[in-house]
């Protein structure tokens, strides 16, 4: 079975790595849009497009109609929400003081969405969750702010911070799972995927002990 990350994320890649130790990356290369307002829905339609881009291309491989492509197909993406804005990764410096200079010495929610789709022995899996961690900043200046953007760090990440990283100075607290604001709620996905994989089992198992003319008839 081919275990893929969809995900462009260094650090979802590290995240992943202490559930699977051998795995694919293949970022999507759609662009990023959403139609929804709800921030738990926003990262979770966002997921769900880059494991759906992702599970097209495993499925245009061409293969025989009798062994079906088995997979495990991750998509993650996160968001910074402050006052009902959403702040996903900064355009330019600017934009990234901007984003800091509204978090600094305030509370922010940080949110991840993970899809999950999982295609074992013909049957086929989906699983959509969000996680949420409330992150508090201490009072930042701008002569920090402006250094920090120097370093390059904001850049790349929603929100403009890197909690794993320098921005983890600006951190006066946080409420639940650390490695969400990271980029991956580790924990979560690994209960869901056990969860999943119970299903699996459960379903093989009832599928044994089926009658043969009533699975037939199923």
């Amino acid at each position: 079975m081919r275990i893929i990350l969809a995900s462009a994320s260094p650090r979802r890649k590290e995240l992943f790595q202490t559930l699977f130790p051998d795995f694919e990356v293949i970022p999507a290369v759609g662009g990023e849009s959403y139609t929804k307002t709800i921030p738990s829905e926003i990262v979770t339609q966002l997921s769900a497009q880059k494991a759906s881009e992702i599970e097209q291309s495993v499925n245009a491989v061409p293969s025989d109609r009798i062994h079906r492509p088995e997979y495990l197909i991750v998509g993650a993406d996160t968001v910074v929400v402050f006052n009902g804005q959403v702040f996903g990764k900064p355009k330019d410096a600017p934009d990234a003081k901007k984003m800091l200079r509204m978090l600094a010495g305030n509370v922010h929610e940080v949110y991840t969405g993970v899809t999950i789709i999982l295609s074992l022995r013909g049957r086929r899996q989906y699983k959509e969750l969000s996680e949420c961690t409330r992150v508090c900043f201490y009072p930042v200046t701008d002569a920090e702010i402006d250094a920090y953007i120097q370093s390059g760090e904001p850049m790349d990440k929603a929100g403009s911070y890197g909690i794993q990283g320098i921005g983890g100075r600006f951190v006066q607290s946080i409420s639940g799972d650390y490695q969400n604001v990271v980029g991956l709620p580790v924990a979560r996905l690994y209960q869901e995927l056990k969860a999943m994989e119970k299903d699996e089992r459960d379903e093989m198992e009832e599928k044994m002990w089926i009658p043969k003319k009533e699975a037939d008839e199923r």
